[in-house]
C-alpha cells in the first residue's frame, strides 16, 4: 500500500461492479474483487461511482454494494462510497448509510439537476457534511455542468465542508491555484490519464479506474510519480507512456465498458454493463483489446 496519513489519501479504486447473467449484482464476485485490490497494494475502494454504475442500482442494491465493500476490506483498506444524488437530502442519507456501514469517507458530486450557483453548491455540501464523515468533493463539470472552481473549493474547505477534491477536469493548472487558495485541501487525481502531471503537482491520492485491471503496475506508477524524487520520475516516464493508451480510456464516454473489457482480458470479471450503456462497437472494442493486450504483453499486471 502507499504512504498516507488520512483515510481518503492513497489509491482508492473506483470499483467496477460485476453482474450475473440475469443482470443482478454479483455481490460475491464484487467482494472478492475488493479483497483482491487490497492484496495487490491498493489503499481503498470507491464503490457506487459512475464506474460502479450507481445510477442503475436500486436503493437496496446500492446499500448492499457499500456493505459488501466494507465487509471485504482488510484492516487499513478504507472505503469511500459515492453519495451522488439529485437532492441534498438524499446525498446526506447516502452519506449516513455509508457511515453506518463502516465507510471512512464519502465522495460527493455537487447538485447536478441544473447548473447550480455557488450558494446552492455550498448548501448541498453543508447537508452532506452533516453525516459526519470526511467529504471528498468530486469536480466533473463535463457531466454535472457545475464547475467546482478553485475559488469555490476554497470556500467549501474554509467552512470545513470538504477535506479533498477529486479533480477530473484534466486541467493541471488548477492544481497550483487550488494549492494557493486552499493550501490545506488535499488534491486527488481524478482521471487516470493525468496521473503523472497531477502527481508532480502535489496530489496525495488517486481515485482510479485502471487498477481494476492492472493494480500492481498502477500502484507502482503512483508511488513513483508522488515520491518527490526526480530519479523516480525518470523511472516512471516510460511506464506512463506504456500505460497511457489504456489510462486515457478512463476519461472517455465509454470508460465503463472499456475498463470492464480490459478487466476481462486481464483475467478479472468485468462483464457486461446495465442499460443504458450498450456493448462497445466492434471497432472500438478491437482497439481497446489491442491496447490491453499490448500492455499485458509487456508484463504489466
Amino acid at each position: 500500500m502507499t504512504t498516507r496519513t488520512q483515510p481518503w489519501q492513497g489509491i482508492h479504486v473506483a470499483t467496477a461492479l460485476p453482474f450475473n447473467d440475469d443482470g443482478s449484482v454479483d455481490y460475491a464476485s464484487f467482494g472478492e474483487h475488493v479483497a483482491w485490490l487490497a492484496d495487490n497494494g491498493c489503499d481503498g475502494a470507491c464503490p457506487n461511482g459512475s464506474l460502479g454504475e450507481y445510477q442503475t442500482l436500486t436503493p437496496e442494491e446500492r446499500a448492499k454494494v457499500v456493505e459488501t465493500a466494507v465487509a471485504a476490506s482488510p484492516g487499513g483498506f478504507t472505503v469511500m462510497p459515492g453519495v451522488a444524488a439529485y437532492g441534498a437530502d438524499e446525498s446526506r442519507r447516502w452519506a449516513e448509510q455509508a457511515r453506518d456501514a463502516g465507510a471512512a469517507s464519502v465522495l460527493a458530486l455537487p447538485p447536478n439537476t441544473f447548473k447550480a450557483g455557488d450558494d446552492v453548491v455550498v448548501a448541498h455540501y453543508r447537508e452532506v457534511a452533516k453525516a459526519g464523515l470526511p467529504v471528498v468533493a468530486y469536480n466533473n463539470p463535463y457531466d454535472t455542468k457545475v464547475d467546482l472552481t478553485p475559488a469555490l473549493l476554497a470556500r467549501l474547505h474554509e467552512e470545513g465542508l470538504i477535506v479533498a477534491v477529486k479533480e477530473f477536469t484534466g486541467d493541471v493548472r488548477r492544481a497550483y491555484e487550488i494549492a494557493e487558495l486552499a493550501p490545506g485541501l488535499d488534491l486527488l487525481v481524478g482521471s487516470d490519464d493525468v496521473l503523472l502531471e497531477l502527481g508532480l503537482a502535489g496530489a496525495v491520492g488517486w481515485i482510479a479506474g485502471y487498477p481494476n485491471a492492472i493494480p500492481q503496475s498502477t500502484v507502482e506508477l503512483y508511488n513513483l510519480v508522488t515520491s518527490g524524487n526526480m530519479d523516480d520520475i525518470a523511472t516512471a516516464l516510460p511506464i506512463y507512456r506504456d500505460l497511457h493508451p489504456l489510462l486515457r480510456w478512463d476519461s472517455k464516454t465509454e470508460f465503463v465498458q472499456s475498463i470492464k473489457l480490459s478487466m476481462d482480458l486481464a483475467g478479472r470479471k468485468g462483464g457486461a454493463c446495465r442499460q443504458p450503456r450498450l456493448p462497445l462497437p466492434a471497432e472500438l472494442a478491437a482497439r481497446i483489446t489491442a491496447d490491453t493486450k499490448a500492455v499485458l504483453a509487456k508484463g504489466y499486471k
